[in-house]
């Protein structure tokens, strides 16, 4: 299993999760609104205004699939979260060890 972690354009998510609830098996998602600056060269800050408020409004969504659905899964995010912009996001992917829905504490995946 693995966990699929996305910072992305606010308005790119609608899109992104009706896309990802066609996916057959898809396990749900947990989206959570975050700030952010990224490694781009900004304009220098003329105070301390400017200093503090760098950072630009995102999405990050964040999600645990089994090894089959991870590449339709990221497929599907960067095709749709790409605008092609400054600021469009980025995506990592790492491996889990163990799985525990709690709704269902009997089935403990161990990966």
């Amino acid at each position: 299993m693995k966990e699929i972690r996305a910072v992305i354009q606010p308005h790119r998510l609608a899109k992104i999760r009706s896309s990802l609830r066609n996916i057959k098996g898809f396990p749900g998602m947990t989206v959570s609104k975050v700030d952010g600056c990224g490694h781009h060269l900004a304009k220098p800050a003329q105070g301390i205004r400017e200093e503090l408020t760098d950072y630009s409004p995102k999405v990050m969504i964040v999600m645990v699939v089994s090894d089959d659905l991870l590449e339709g899964i990221l497929q599907t995010i960067v095709e749709i979260g790409h605008t092609g912009q400054v600021g469009d996001g980025i995506v990592w992917v790492t491996p889990v060890e163990r799985f525990i829905r709690l709704s269902e504490q009997i089935n403990v995946v161990d990966c």
